[in-house]
């Protein structure tokens, strides 16, 4: 269905588009069974989505822990707090860094791979193929990549945050000398569970299921040539990462 011909296409289209979305969603929701064979399917893509973004979330998790460090030290250490790094680490990694960045990670890495595989399908005739077989490709396709996205998100934050505090740990204990004790306790007693646990948590499952439906939206939607797929692919991570800010903001407003 095209966006419809009025004098006000630039105003009413991200509207349309926000309802097609919407309506792809439930529909893709319909389809969700509590059977083995999709949640095999689920399993397999959590894989290829979630465990082969493994590497870059360690690896920038890690450096932008020790970034944080370095930056906290060198503006503490004006006002004499440099015992202070293990709470503003703590806060700013489990409150916002953490799920922001992943999510931004893998809507890079995953959400284009996720837009390009179902694009690519589309232009081959593959889904029109899937159709003829009476095979429903928004429940075989679309479905398990979004389930996959909601899980995989969490689960990575959960890893970017770990390899973040420990680049922080390895620069503030190893490298500038702040005494052991005093940042794990800084860490500790700074870091609540409904406060700011809960809230990265509630992010990440937010951000994860935002990404992988756009995503997957974006995919089935893109037009069946190439340059088609790389417009949808190209929207996927713009729409994505505006999206992850907005919606951390309005979250942030609501739970601080």
């Amino acid at each position: 269905m095209d966006t419809p011909a009025t004098p006000f296409r630039n105003i009413v289209k991200p509207f349309w588009e926000a309802g097609r979305c919407l309506l792809f969603f439930f529909l893709m929701l319909t389809g969700l069974r509590l059977e083995g064979s999709q949640w095999r399917s689920v399993l397999q893509q959590i894989y290829l989505v979630g465990a082969r973004s493994l590497v870059i979330i360690m690896i920038c998790g890690f450096f932008v822990g020790m970034v944080l460090s370095l930056q906290a030290v060198n503006s503490l250490e004006q006002f004499g707090a440099q015992d202070q790094v293990g709470l503003l680490v703590g806060k700013s990694i489990f409150r916002e860094l953490g799920p922001v960045l992943t999510a931004l990670l893998f809507a890079g890495r995953a959400g284009t791979s996720i837009t390009a595989e179902i694009g690519l399908m589309k232009a081959t005739n593959q889904i029109e193929a899937m159709h003829l077989m009476a095979i429903d490709p928004v429940h075989r396709i679309a479905l398990p990549r979004f389930v996959a996205g909601v899980i995989s998100v969490p689960l990575l934050t959960a890893i970017f945050s770990a390899m973040a505090i420990l680049g922080s740990v390895i620069f503030s204990i190893g490298v500038m000398g702040l005494d052991t004790g005093i940042f794990w306790s800084k860490l500790q007693t700074s870091v609540h569970f409904h406060q700011d646990l809960m809230q990265g948590v509630l992010k990440s499952f937010v951000f994860g299921g935002t990404v992988s439906l756009v995503a997957v939206y974006f995919g089935y939607d893109s037009k069946p040539t190439g340059a088609g797929v790389g417009t949808a692919t190209t929207n996927t991570v713009v729409l994505s990462s505006v999206l992850i800010l907005i919606f951390d903001f309005i979250i942030t407003s609501f739970l601080t």
